[in-house]
């Protein structure tokens, strides 16, 4: 096998399209499945398996693209680093963020970058934290923007904290509740949540915070966007626990509460996968990330 088969077969395991990952490779299709073939004759294991709708990565090709991607990161590394000693830094990030930013403004560090390092190439992948999280740790992403769960925090990850925000309760504005300036959550046990999907952190402390006070949030609808979510409380659909750069912020009329029993927080983390070295775009991201977001929330 080549690092040139490896590349082709990790860009079709993330396009799931033979179509799409020839595009991405600049390449034929019918080029692109021959090295797939052959890869798999190598092997003697098929590590595809090919639908008339999707391509599905089969156990033996995930064990390889994991492994593959390792080895394309390393040579990648290698490479940025002797463009760096000329002089030149070139490569790509591969950045994750989760649905809800709160107060941190991820466009704010991709423009800043992208006028300091012109060459490298930036993706932004959007999921729920604990997905980012799997992304990490395969090397599908090299950073992260993300929320910690108890999962997340035990599992191979670096870590470094941004910001924690307050969650609060919104409600219908003719909602018995809305004229409060505070809410317990006991208070909330016969009502009917609009929450985020699961694998977002924002679902996790929902369900915590219920059991904590003896019920099972009832939930009624699902959405990971949080304008969606207001909308629909906005009108009577449920009631939420958001961010409060979110609920505060422009959007469908809603009453804003505190939560006061317990008090909720959720926090907004750049993640990485532990042991990994950076190539030299990645670090510069890293840093120009850390300095960022630490004038900002100092000021």
């Amino acid at each position: 096998m080549d690092l040139r088969q490896l590349r082709y077969l990790v860009t079709l395991s993330e396009e799931r399209s033979f179509t799409r990952a020839a595009a991405r490779e600049h390449i034929a299709q019918p080029a692109l499945s021959q090295q797939i073939q052959r890869l798999e004759r190598e092997v003697g294991l098929p590590l595809v398996e090919r639908t008339t709708r999707s391509v599905v990565v089969t156990d033996a090709g995930q064990l390889l693209i994991a492994r593959a991607r390792r080895m394309l990161a390393e040579l990648e590394a290698a490479r940025e680093e002797l463009d760096s000693l000329r002089g030149v830094l070139t490569g790509r990030v591969s950045i994750g963020a989760m649905h809800t930013m709160g107060p941190v403004d991820i466009s704010l560090v991709l423009a800043g970058y992208h006028r300091l390092h012109p060459g490298v190439e930036l993706t932004v992948r959007e999921q729920s934290s604990e997905e980012l999280a799997e992304m990490l740790r395969v090397d599908e992403l090299d950073l992260a923007f993300l929320s910690v769960t108890e999962r997340i925090e035990s599992h191979g990850l670096g870590l470094h904290q941004l910001v924690s925000e307050e969650l609060v309760v919104v409600l219908p504005p003719t909602h018995p509740l809305a004229g409060r300036a505070s809410v317990s959550m006991d208070q909330l046990a016969e009502e009917q949540f609009i929450s985020f999907r699961e694998g977002a952190r924002l679902r996790e402390l929902l369900f915590a915070a219920g059991r904590q006070h003896g019920f099972e949030p009832r939930v009624m609808l699902e959405s990971n966007e949080t304008e969606r979510i207001r909308r629909l409380v906005s009108r009577g659909m449920g009631v939420a626990i958001l961010p409060q750069s979110d609920a505060a912020g422009p959007g469908a009329e809603v009453a804003v509460l505190r939560l006061s029993r317990p008090s909720l927080y959720r926090d907004i983390t750049l993640a990485w996968r532990a042991g990994r070295r950076h190539p030299p775009a990645v670090s510069r991201f890293l840093t120009l990330c850390r300095d960022t977001f630490a004038i900002d929330m100092d000021g």
